[in-house]
């Protein structure tokens, strides 16, 4: 494996790994609270057949964080310029939960560069909702938050992760991924803590939510803003992963995002996992992705 940095003409620092060999690149876009590494499982086990490169967002992982951002649009705009600086085109790229969002980003925006997609438990193009609450963490019915600051101060979603990551609490995570992602099968010992050493190297979350708040790339409103149909651009192969057990992004959010994709997308639901299909049911996992390219 190597391990580099792509600098960026924003003034951000892209870190990536990079392995494996083959005729068809792979990208990998990780999720919210994780990083490259969290993809280990499936690279490990791909990089025989495929050119892989793994990314860690910005302000996430290794990668800088200079300047702050509203949109998942902004990120995709980062990994379009990473593609352009090593000269990747006609990728497959592959999206987890908060990285589906991106990769939908980058298929719409930058055909060039995504040939085909895969959605791994993706948040769906009308975004993720984050409902306002009061101060006892009850939900307002019908109210949203009008400001990142106002979501900052989320009492359930925001504020505890928010506080484990700047206190790197690690225990407090760990509850956090047993309770809502490590559900269903969980890392080795040694391996759960350096997944969850690379969560606590996050500095984004309040851009990041808010940005899965108003993703909306759907011709509908989704609560918070009208979405703006980019949807209609993406015509790539898209395959879609969804699973029984996933709390974070449930079936009928998969479900969404396959109807929205329409003769583009091939669903397919995982019976024994949650949201991490990556370490639930990764042989499966990786099987389907390999049919698919």
């Amino acid at each position: 494996m190597n391990l580099g940095t792509v600098d960026l003409s924003n003034g951000e620092s892209i870190f990536y790994r990079e392995m494996g060999s083959g005729e068809k690149n792979l990208l990998l876009i990780h999720g919210n609270m994780s990083s490259s590494k969290h993809w280990e499982p499936v690279y490990e086990k791909m990089k025989d057949k495929y050119k892989i490169f793994a990314v860690d967002l910005r302000g996430m992982g290794e990668s800088t964080y200079h300047n702050r951002f509203d949109s998942l649009k902004e990120l995709a705009d980062d990994l379009a310029e990473f593609c352009e600086i090593l000269k990747l085109r006609d990728l497959v790229v592959a999206g987890w939960s908060t990285g589906g969002g991106i990769a939908m980003e980058l298929a719409a925006d930058y055909p060039d560069i995504v040939e085909k997609m895969i959605l791994v438990e993706s948040v769906s193009p009308k975004g993720y909702p984050l409902l306002k609450k009061n101060e006892k963490g009850e939900v307002i019915p019908g109210a949203v938050y009008e400001s990142k600051d106002a979501m900052a101060k989320d009492p359930v979603q925001v504020l505890p992760a928010v506080s484990a990551l700047e206190n790197h609490d690690f225990d407090t995570m760990k509850q956090i991924w047993d309770a809502a992602i490590y559900v269903v099968k969980k890392p080795e010992e040694k391996k759960y803590r350096e997944y969850l050493e690379e969560t606590l190297k996050q500095r984004n979350l309040v851009d990041i939510d808010w940005a899965l708040a108003t993703f909306n790339i759907t011709e509908e409103h989704n609560g918070m803003v009208e979405g703006n149909g980019k949807i209609k651009k993406i015509k790539q192969p898209t395959l879609i992963f969804g699973s029984e057990l996933d709390y974070v992004v449930p079936l009928s959010m998969v479900e969404e995002t396959s109807k929205a994709l329409g003769e583009h997308g091939k669903l397919y639901i995982f019976k024994n996992s949650g949201h991490s299909p990556i370490t639930d049911v990764t042989e499966e996992l990786v099987e389907k992705i390999e049919g698919f390219i």
